[in-house]
């Protein structure tokens, strides 16, 4: 039985394109100049973010990791939503090698945001030297974890202001940042304004093997790359793998196909008496009494899934057809009562 994997959208494989464009790639030493093709790439995606400059680092967590660096000192303190990737799945990081003192803010503003207002309370105000400061907000867009909710651009704007209203640097995790513009009908720009660092991932729904660039202002990306080289991520010939970028950056007109994916799985569910949500854009969290039992009948007929604390995650791909979604819901129909939570 051939697996239908909804595991993520990193789990694509590169297309013929981009192996064509990675073997013919022009290439040159980035620890010592700047390699062509990873300019090139870098150029593109500031230009899609609205930004002075971009950096192409190995990974998103490197990406969000040199962003916290750059805006944090030892022991300040900076503010994201509940269940953010950068408190959650980046391994203490921002706390350990950006000496960070997080602070969790709920969603008081809809999934996987806080309202202006609470930005605002947990900045504070100075106060003696011996106080804890707070120099940062960190967002995300979309948020993983609250099912690949958006923040739609007024919000955005308004959380922002209150930042920097604060005196706080706005780092935001764009690395579904894609998903939310298409969700909007907006360009990514639209929904990086105001922001001092934004990290993109081009392995996430786009299908690049590997790659995230950090975008800001010149100064802080020239900082950047010092960082980044700091980690152990400089690299040589990168335009192998820029060119595979390049290439993803063309799925963008076509991320409202995985979207629309997406839909049709949490309404076939629906159909089935599962309380599936209507997803906003391709990640699609399934509350189910038993996310092990569930997981591993899921993997009993070859339909591949994650648990996200007590839901089940499915995340639909540019390797996917519609085609696939439908064979996974007939996979999935007679295991429904393992989905269902009443």
């Amino acid at each position: 039985m051939r697996p239908i994997d909804l595991r993520s959208d990193t789990v694509t494989q590169p297309s013929k394109e981009m192996r064509a464009a990675m073997a013919a790639a022009e290439v040159g030493d980035d620890v010592l100049e700047q390699d062509p093709t990873l300019a090139r790439l870098e150029g593109r995606v500031a230009d899609l973010l609205g930004l002075e400059a971009a950096l192409w680092v190995p990974s998103g967590c490197m990406g969000n990791l040199i962003g916290l660096m750059l805006h944090l000192k030892r022991g300040d303190r900076f503010l994201a939503p509940a269940q953010a990737h950068v408190l959650g799945a980046e391994l203490g990081t921002g706390a350990w090698l950006a000496g960070g003192m997080p602070e969790a803010l709920a969603w008081e503003g809809g999934p996987g945001r806080p309202t202006p207002a609470q930005v605002t309370k947990a900045a504070g105000a100075p106060g003696p030297y011996y106080s804890l400061r707070t120099t940062l907000l960190c967002l995300e867009n979309t948020h993983n974890f609250a099912g690949g909710a958006v923040t739609p651009q007024a919000e955005h704007r308004a959380l922002v202001a209150a930042a920097k209203a604060a005196k706080l640097a706005v780092h935001l995790d764009g690395a579904r940042i894609w998903h939310a513009a298409a969700a909007l009908g907006l360009p990514p720009s639209a929904l990086a304004e105001g922001v001092d660092t934004v990290q993109v991932c081009l392995s996430k729904g786009l299908g690049a093997p590997m790659g995230s660039l950090l975008a800001g202002s010149r100064a802080a990306i020239a900082d950047a790359r010092r960082l980044r080289k700091m980690l152990g991520g400089g690299v040589r010939q990168g335009g192998v793998v820029g060119a595979a970028g390049l290439v993803a950056l063309d799925y963008l007109p076509r991320i409202a196909e995985d979207h629309a994916k997406t839909r049709r799985l949490a309404e076939g569910l629906r159909g089935f008496g599962v309380a599936a949500p209507v997803p906003e854009t391709n990640i699609l969290l399934v509350p189910v009494p038993d996310a092990p039992a569930a997981l591993a009948a899921l993997e009993g007929v070859g339909v591949r899934a994650l648990p996200v604390g007590s839901a089940v995650r499915f995340i639909p791909h540019r390797d996917l057809e519609m085609a696939d979604i439908e064979e996974a819901l007939r996979r999935l129909e007679p295991l429904a009562h393992l989905l269902r939570t009443a």
